[in-house]
Order: structure tokens, then sequence, then C-alpha cells
């Protein structure tokens, strides 16, 4: 499996433009296979933050991801959001148990 995390930081002006433009991404991304979770969610301590969270079953799902339609939308769409910054890591996972 693995694992996506990190965060975008952009324009607090632009929230809402960006909640606009993760919302059909999000939508598309939790529709393909091999994908187990997709988010997006804004910092409540630090406006324009927004924290990133993936789930895969795989390397190959994550690359016809990131070759899809709304994944091209999505980048496009960023240059409008005035990025600051991007701060994203992918983990391998071999093991995973449940906490609670």
């Amino acid at each position: 499996m693995l694992i996506v995390s990190g965060i975008i930081s952009l324009d607090p002006a632009k929230h809402d433009a960006a909640v606009e433009l993760f919302a059909p991404l999000v939508e598309a991304t939790l529709a393909e296979e091999g994908n187990i979770t997709y988010g997006f969610w804004a910092s409540t301590s630090e406006p324009g933050v927004f924290r990133v969270y993936e789930e895969w079953e795989s390397t190959d799902a994550m690359g016809l991801h990131m070759g899809s339609d709304h994944m091209a939308t999505f980048l496009v769409g960023m240059g409008g959001l005035g990025v600051t910054g991007t701060e994203i890591h992918q983990h391998t996972v071999g093991e995973s148990t449940r906490l609670m």
C-alpha cells in the first residue's frame, strides 16, 4: 500500500476557490480502481493550508491517477490559487494494524 500525505499552502483569499477545485478531483479519484481514500482538509490553525491524505493499493493505481484527465484539470487549476508551497510525501507501507 502507498500513503501520500502532506500540505499545500496557498493564498488564504483563494480558500473557497480551492475547495471548488478539490471537490470534483476528490469525487473522481474516490471512484478510481485501486484508490482506498483521498482528500484535502483545511487547517483550522493556518489559513491557506490544506492537508492532503491518500491511500492507494499500488504504485500502478497511483500512476494511472496521476495521468487522469481529472488530475490534469486539477493541476492546471492550481495555477490560479496563489500556491506558496507544497510538501507532499509518498510512503510505502508493508503492514498496517488498527489502533482503535
